[in-house]
């Protein structure tokens, strides 16, 4: 009986292990190895399996963060109008479907392609298409609040609603485009 010699990390050559890269056949240590669906890679190979879906073009992220930042802008005006007929509480529903809009045209815009950087990107948009409304209602009730006593908190609301419009929107717009989902 033979006993197989022992192999060592190719990243730190003093550790001993008994895995291997089942892409490479490289031993790994358990630091070095990331568990995947169909076994454990070395950080190479898993880099570069993901460069594979990494699919968007340069002038995607500035047509992602542009819809983005329009679509953001749009519903944040609707956000607005909203909250001061139905104080607010149809924000709850109608800012996660907003920002699950905002991916789909995002998508449709940019024809499909990927990258974990235009997700990102097109999230910043969402944001910045939020801030001048947050700024717009914010502004008001900051130089009000402190003048009269349950009027200044009211002023706020708007303000609130925004905070919670964005809170909202960006993970949905960003799930929406990462492909993310919660349930089958």
């Amino acid at each position: 009986m033979s006993v197989p010699p022992t192999l060592y990390c190719y990243i730190h050559p003093s550790r001993s292990t008994t895995l291997r890269c089942n892409r490479c056949e490289r031993p790994i240590c358990p630091q070095c190895a990331v568990r995947t669906p169909t076994g454990y890679r070395c950080r190479e190979c898993v880099r570069e399996h993901q460069k594979v879906f990494n699919t968007a073009l340069w002038y995607d992220y500035i047509i992602a963060f542009a819809a983005a930042a329009l679509g953001s802008a749009l519903a944040s005006f609707l956000v607005m109008l909203i909250s001061a007929f139905f104080w607010g509480l149809l924000v709850l529903v109608l800012s996660p479907g907003a920002g699950a809009m905002i991916g789909n045209l995002i998508l449709r815009l940019v024809r499909g392609r990927r990258s974990r950087a235009l997700y990102w990107t097109a999230a910043l948009g969402v944001v910045a298409g939020g801030l001048p409304a947050l700024f717009l209602f914010s502004l008001p009730a900051f130089l009000a609040f402190g003048t009269a006593g349950f009027e200044s908190l009211l002023a706020l609301l708007p303000a609130a609603w925004q905070i919670l419009y964005l809170a909202l929107a960006v993970p949905s717009a960003y799930a929406q485009l990462s492909g993310i989902r919660l349930g089958r």
